[in-house]
């Protein structure tokens, strides 16, 4: 207090001082005099103590600006070099080149080469217009101008790909073009040498290069490989300014090595599309299995499609019909349950069966066959395919044996194979059985089968009793040239004796022979055997009128079998049975299959067919 009245006196002394110098100061002519002393902007004046107070402000103003970039220079300097990182620094992928997918023989299947992705920034683009240069790049891409003038507008948008995996011919013709704001990212291109013809096999991978069917989804983990990552730093334009770090390079994916012949694959897909295509049938499929290995050669579907393009796909062509497609496989049955007859002894191979009047009745329902074959031996039952035969024949054998004996065939289970969506099938529990079924299933009414668990089926007589198991994928050592040596067979489960499987083998051969009903299965230089199915066809609850699947399954040759096949053609529209639809496909690719095998001919002339094929009951 005592300061501040000094202050007071202080400026008290100054005002009188200022008054008294201004006091001989007289007015201009008409102008009054001016008191300078009571104006309140000259009789101001700031306080010492107020000036000091601004100082202080000051002083820590600068000081805590001082500390503040201290801790951002020293302190916090980790913390906003991550944040710089956020905006500005970003990984790339290097991708990995995707392993290829051979055929047995080392035949490429499927494999990447090069090619680029076309992308821009919109607003680079945008602000050099080169219209000229946009309509020719659009040309290049094989694309409508209005499409890639739409993607170039999205504003809203700092990055936009034009097209993706574009080969390197055309990707140079574009960059050639020197539009600003377009630019490429590199990546793979997947081709498939083979097309339609392996199409249900190899599958293919989507534009991100994963597997979306078949061999290629199944093995994406194994194909795909490591991608590699590359930090770099990049401009608000999302351009690579510098690359900082260590690179890290990607892990190319490896070869799968399928068992698959592509003669043989193609061959097939050749006879099936020509007799679907001259029955007008719906589709079809064709197996291909060698005995010796359980390895499948040939799994063929039609209709197909190109795994290159997949533009406007439908699910009939996309299907692998003989993994996934699951019918009533009808008389190709027979020999299963005449075989376990056999194994049981409830039968012999010259048991005679009288199947007269040519049908019976079970429960209200009525079996019949085509013709009525009066008395006929248990061989004589599956040459003239007799329902009313191998109904008497199963009715000596319990539900429990039966059902046991197709499921240790594998009906009913889905098969052992790395494909994806294959089908079970169905075989009900043989609780389940009413005596109509009983008979039934003895035909091959009541069960559902693909077409690849039937050809596996019969590889049971073919091997003698013993079920082998199958392999899609060829294991072994790579020798010299790259090649994969098969390992040596496997063990299979026996599950017939070897008296019985030649018995049927026997019945089989002579169901190709005049009397039988694929006399059209007889192949040039080979000797053959097999079963036709012929079954109505079911849509819901009921079977449609009209509607078949036609099949037939052999094996070759008959005396030292090396391969089992099986064919199936959906709806023919002209002969229905198995004989005349799908027998003839089996005589050919049979044919072509053992020679390419390398199988020498056991028989020196070409069986003639001198009476007509028996036809074959429903």
């Amino acid at each position: 207090m005592q300061w501040l009245r000094s202050e007071k006196r202080k400026q008290s002394r100054q005002d009188k001082a200022l008054q008294k110098s201004l006091r001989g100061v007289t007015s201009v002519k008409g102008v009054k005099n001016i008191s300078l002393g009571v104006n309140p902007l000259l009789a101001s004046h700031t306080p010492v103590w107020r000036s000091q107070l601004m100082l202080a402000c000051l002083a820590l103003g600068f000081l805590g600006l001082a500390a503040r970039a201290a801790y951002v220079q020293i302190i916090g300097n980790d913390f906003f070099i991550r944040q710089g990182e956020v905006r500005f620094v970003r990984t790339l992928e290097l991708p990995a080149n995707r392993g290829r997918i051979l055929d047995r023989n080392g035949l490429i299947l499927a494999s990447s080469v090069p090619a680029q992705a076309i992308w821009a920034f919109p607003e680079e683009v945008a602000q050099q217009a080169d219209h000229d240069k946009i309509v020719k790049m659009a040309q290049l891409l094989e694309m409508p101008l209005k499409e890639v003038k739409s993607r170039l507008s999205k504003d809203e948008k700092n990055f936009v790909y034009i097209k993706r995996q574009v080969d390197e011919d055309t990707s140079k013709k574009i960059a050639a073009l020197g539009i600003k704001g377009i630019y490429q990212r590199k990546e793979y291109l997947r081709q498939y040498p083979e097309g339609s013809a392996v199409a249900h096999i190899v599958g293919f991978t989507d534009v991100e290069d994963k597997g979306q069917e078949g061999m290629e989804r199944t093995f994406n983990a194994q194909l795909a490989g490591r991608t590699g990552s590359r930090r770099v730093i990049r401009d608000r334009l999302g351009r690579v300014v510098e690359s900082i770090g260590d690179e890290v390079p990607p892990m190319d994916g490896k070869d799968i090595h399928l068992t698959i012949d592509s003669k043989v694959q193609y061959f097939a897909w050749q006879k099936l599309r020509d007799a679907v295509e001259a029955q007008n049938a719906k589709g079809g499929s064709v197996v291909v299995l060698d005995v010796q290995t359980g390895e499948v050669l040939a799994l063929a579907n039609y209709p197909s499609y190109d795994p290159a393009k997949r533009k406007n796909l439908s699910g009939e062509q996309l299907r692998n019909r003989a993994l996934t497609d699951i019918y009533e496989p009808g008389s190709t049955i027979k020999p299963l349950t005449v075989a376990l007859a056999l194994e049981q002894k409830k039968v012999t191979p010259n048991t005679q069966i009288i199947t007269a009047p040519g049908k019976m009745t079970i429960n209200g329902a009525t079996i019949g066959d085509v013709h009525n074959y009066g008395v006929l031996t248990v061989g004589g039952v599956i040459q003239k395919s007799s329902n009313v035969g191998v109904v008497k024949i199963a009715q000596r054998l319990s539900a429990r044996d039966m059902w046991e004996s197709f499921h240790s065939v594998g009906l009913g289970q889905k098969p052992d194979l790395p494909f994806p969506g294959m089908a079970s099938g169905r075989l009900r529990p043989w609780k389940s059985w009413r005596p109509i079924e009983h008979a039934t299933m003895s035909y091959g009414y009541g069960l559902s089968t693909s077409l690849f668990q039937l050809t596996r089926m019969y590889s049971v007589f073919a091997r003698d009793g013993i079920l082998m198991p199958v392999t899609l994928v060829r294991e072994g050592q790579a020798d010299k040239t790259g090649k994969i040596q098969p390992l040596a067979a496997q063990q299979g489960t026996r599950i017939f004796s070897s008296t019985v499987a030649k018995d049927v083998l026997h019945m089989l051969h002579n169901v190709t022979l005049p009397g039988g009903t694929a006399q059209q299965a007889q192949t040039t230089g080979y000797s053959v055997g097999g079963k036709t199915g012929t079954a109505r066809k079911q849509v819901g609850k009921s079977y449609a009128g009209g509607k078949y699947r036609a099949s037939f399954v052999g094996i070759a040759p008959i005396e030292a079998p090396r391969v089992v096949i099986g064919v199936m053609i959906d709806e023919p529209q002209g002969s229905i049975y198995g004989g005349t639809v799908a027998a003839p496909v089996f005589s050919d690719v049979t044919q072509q299959t053992l020679r390419l095998l390398g199988v020498s001919p056991d028989m020196s002339v070409q069986p003639g067919i001198v009476v007509d094929a028996a036809q074959e009951s429903l």
